[in-house]
């Protein structure tokens, strides 16, 4: 048997939810000895509790707690300077190289951008490639650096054949005009 909080009409209906008439969810009476029973209503309980982990009976002073010792051992002294870090080899010529022979590539072609780009990939290329010869640990990056000298080569040459098949066909056409 359900109940309608709202409008108090109970539905013998198990299967319904809301009450008919105003749409509220019912709720389910339980059954005891003498019949259908509300359940109990909520309790409230008292406010939250106050706390003050601040007093909680440590001394006030200003320096933090010691570090437990085993009895009989000595507390282990700070190390200046932390953790050691591993230092990562720089590749930033080499990024830079490959960024640059890839532009010239793709967006070379616009405007003859390709004209600085390429050089400029190949020329940043060879100087990571030096630095990673000098000095490995410091630098990495040798694949990246040969990926940007690669492309901004091809660019230079695929840029140079198509200036002399166009000064090529000038030539031609001004000779086979006369």
């Amino acid at each position: 048997m359900r109940v309608c909080p709202r409008c108090n009409k109970t539905y013998s209906d198990d299967t319904l939810n809301f009450c008919l008439d105003d749409g509220e969810l019912l709720t389910m009476m339980q059954r005891s000895p003498g019949g259908y029973v509300e359940e109990p209503p909520t309790m409230v309980l008292d406010g939250a509790r106050v706390t003050d982990p601040i007093s909680w009976g440590q001394p006030q002073t200003g320096q933090p707690p010691a570090q437990w010792t085993q009895p009989g051992t000595m507390a282990p002294q700070a190390q200046f300077g932390g953790y050691p870090m591993a230092i990562a080899p720089n590749q930033t010529l080499a990024i830079v190289s490959l960024c640059l022979g890839a532009a010239s590539m793709t967006i070379g072609w616009c405007c003859s951008l390709g004209v600085i780009l390429g050089p400029a990939a190949v020329i940043t290329g060879l100087i990571a490639r030096s630095q990673i010869k000098k000095d490995p640990n410091k630098f990495a990056g040798n694949g990246l650096a040969l990926g940007g000298i690669i492309t901004g080569s091809v660019f230079i040459g695929i840029y140079l054949l198509i200036i002399l098949i166009w000064g090529a066909s000038v030539f031609l056409s001004a000779l086979g005009g006369r």
